[in-house]
């Protein structure tokens, strides 16, 4: 709706609703007494999100670093946050306690050098891509929802919903990647189309290279996916080539949705060896996932 509405591009919009990207980003070149010289930009998103746990501390979490994955995504550093909450008025005021105690240990706002900016229209024909997180929130939340894994059982996953980008972002800006998403509600397939669309290129994933939680794939064969699985696929079915024969399963998996998954980086191939290192160093899983295409019959080529 932004961009149909929208009355001609501000020069200081460095990223705006055009490229489908996970936030804003506006130049502060001499605004308010900031030297004209100055290379700092202020990164801008909102969120709202539901309850995927029933933990309160880890819905707070969870909720918050969801949120601040799109400032990481945009190779963003978080400086505050402002937090709007719908709570019931019979909810027990120590589970509010709780969630708000959860969001402030993660909570924050940012800004990034604009030198630094890894926008979606930041990929290049010849980048290798890499996922920081494994696949399968959409997944496991859902058999927990369905009383089919317990609180123990997802637990594991929570933390990882839990974790911040932040380490993430500062592989990605130390490798100089220009191009990065973060995985969340529209899945690996749905965000990865957005970075396909923005660079005008094509992007192809190796579903075998993929990292999955441990349990995702049976709870997704039991048919645990999330209705985003089914959504994805029809929505995005112009703009996805599947090959023959790849497995079902694996393929939904792909297209349902993330809760605060890692981030889709795309990076020059000269590059890659680097990102490598930095992600390694930052005791991060080092997962590629496949390349950047010219742009051919579709979006996204699934492989």
């Amino acid at each position: 709706m932004l961009r149909e509405v929208s009355t001609g591009k501000d020069e200081r919009l460095l990223v705006g609703p055009e490229s489908f990207d996970d936030a804003g980003i506006v130049e502060l070149r001499g605004v308010e007494g900031l030297p004209a010289d100055t290379q700092v930009a202020l990164v801008q998103t909102v969120d709202y999100f539901p309850p995927v746990v029933d933990d309160p501390w880890y819905y707070g979490a969870i909720a918050a670093a969801n949120s601040l994955s799109d400032v990481y995504a945009m190779g963003g550093k978080p400086l505050s946050a402002l937090n709007l909450a719908g709570i019931p008025k019979e909810f027990p005021k120590d589970w509010t306690r709780e969630i708000f105690r959860g969001g402030f240990e993660k909570m924050r706002e940012g800004i990034v050098d604009r030198r630094r900016v890894a926008a979606n229209s930041g990929a290049r024909a010849g980048d290798r891509l890499y996922l920081t997180k494994s696949l399968g929130m959409g997944t496991l939340t859902t058999a927990a929802k369905r009383a089919k894994i317990t609180w123990k059982e997802l637990e594991p996953a929570a933390r990882q919903m839990a974790t911040l980008n932040e380490r993430a972002a500062d592989a990605l800006n130390a490798a100089g990647a220009k191009a990065a998403t973060d995985i969340t509600g529209f899945g690996l397939v749905g965000h990865a189309r957005n970075i396909a669309a923005a660079s005008a290129v094509t992007l192809r994933l190796e579903l075998a290279r993929a990292p999955l939680f441990p349990g995702a794939l049976e709870l997704a064969r039991a048919g645990f996916n999330s209705g985003a699985a089914k959504r994805g696929r029809t929505g995005l079915a112009a703009d996805v080539s599947i090959r023959a024969g790849l497995d079902e399963t694996l393929v939904n998996l792909v297209f349902d949705a993330e809760t605060s998954g890692g981030l889709l980086i795309c990076v020059p191939a000269a590059a890659a060896a680097k990102l490598e290192r930095e992600l390694a160093a930052r005791d991060l899983p080092v997962c590629a996932v496949g390349e950047v295409l010219p742009h051919g019959a579709h979006w996204i080529e699934l492989v």
